[in-house]
């Protein structure tokens, strides 16, 4: 990989830095709460948008963001289309309009590397994030460039998903998973149905009320700006072999394959191979990085550029998320 080189840049009282870690992942805006963070988004998008689809992902720090109202207002100033959170896999709760828990997942586990809603039809090109709180341990937020895990898979890897895609399937069990309820964001059968319907998702009901879907997808996306070819799926992190290794195997174990709450195959159905899902694995971790949350952190994630993870931690951690500028699989903005 290329050696990163190092570039400052000063606007008014506000620092960019795009390797301020000796890498491009994530590139830093540092300021104060002096500075009004909201006005200077005003007059810069064109400069964060630069920094986003060059590393990735954009850190701003120092301006005292730690309260939802104020992290409502940095999202009104990046983007005009703050969205809600559609065809949940992650329990969050809203904390105020478009703003989220980032997850209600127990503190004590690892969220492995994933693009948002890259399961999907429509996603976001971009998940937010904002520290109200630190944890007093651990609780980083992993990123990996999704170009460069792409660059690492073997040619014959890349191939494979290309021309087949990635199918996922799904069983919303309660006690274990999300309920479709939840899920789906209705108490209505029929209305999940149609949602299934309008969104190529396929389903039946197991057992009465238990909802089976699955739906196939690409794996690799370009970005409509950047036209970066990206590894943009969750083929690694709805693959059951992702949990550890005590809970996927006693799910497998319990459940048997067809009922498991999540788990990938290739778009066609067939087995992902051990070899590859191991690869995949590989790919990832060799591109992680990380960084220490402050409280007032403002993390502004390239949805399809990066993938972004969580690890487990201790104390009185609070990350809000949030997300923007929707993106459709027919080609556009939604």
């Amino acid at each position: 990989m290329s050696t990163i080189s190092r570039r400052r840049a000063r606007a008014g009282s506000v620092e960019v830095d795009d390797a301020w870690q000796g890498r491009a992942l994530p590139a830093l805006v540092r300021g104060d709460s002096t500075t009004d963070l909201t006005a200077w988004l005003a007059g810069n998008r064109a400069t964060v948008d630069g920094l986003a689809h060059r590393a990735g992902a954009v850190l701003f720090r120092g301006f005292g963001i730690d309260t939802p109202e104020q992290f409502r207002a940095f999202m009104e100033a990046l983007s005009d289309d703050v969205l809600g959170y559609g065809e949940r896999s992650s329990p969050r709760h809203e904390v105020t309009e478009g703003v989220y828990t980032s997850t209600d997942h127990p503190a004590d586990q690892h969220i492995a590397l994933h693009n948002e809603q890259s399961y999907t039809l429509d996603w976001p090109l971009r998940i937010v994030f904002s520290c109200q709180r630190e944890a007093t341990r651990g609780g980083r937020t992993p990123l990996a460039d999704s170009r460069r895990v792409l660059a690492r898979l073997a040619d014959s890897t890349v191939e494979r998903f290309r021309e087949r895609g990635v199918r996922y399937v799904r069983n919303y069990v309660p006690g274990i998973s999300l309920t479709w309820q939840e899920a789906f964001q209705t108490e209505d059968r029929a209305a999940a149905e149609a949602y299934c319907e309008r969104n190529g998702i396929s389903w039946t009901w197991v057992d009465g009320d238990q909802l089976r879907t699955w739906q196939s997808r690409p794996a690799i996306h370009r970005h409509p700006l950047t036209g970066d070819e990206t590894w943009f799926n969750h083929a690694l992190f709805f693959h059951n072999s992702t949990l550890p290794e005590e809970v996927g195997d006693g799910l497998l174990s319990a459940l048997g394959e067809e009922n498991l709450p999540y788990h990938t195959y290739y778009g066609d159905g067939q087995r992902i191979e051990d070899e590859v899902v191991e690869e995949l694995r590989t790919a990832y971790a060799e591109e992680t990085v990380g960084f220490d949350w402050r409280q007032g952190d403002v993390l502004v994630v390239e949805n399809m550029l990066c993938a972004h993870a969580r690890e487990p931690f201790e104390g009185p951690r609070r990350i809000l998320a949030a997300m923007s500028d929707p993106r459709s699989a027919a080609g556009g903005a939604r």
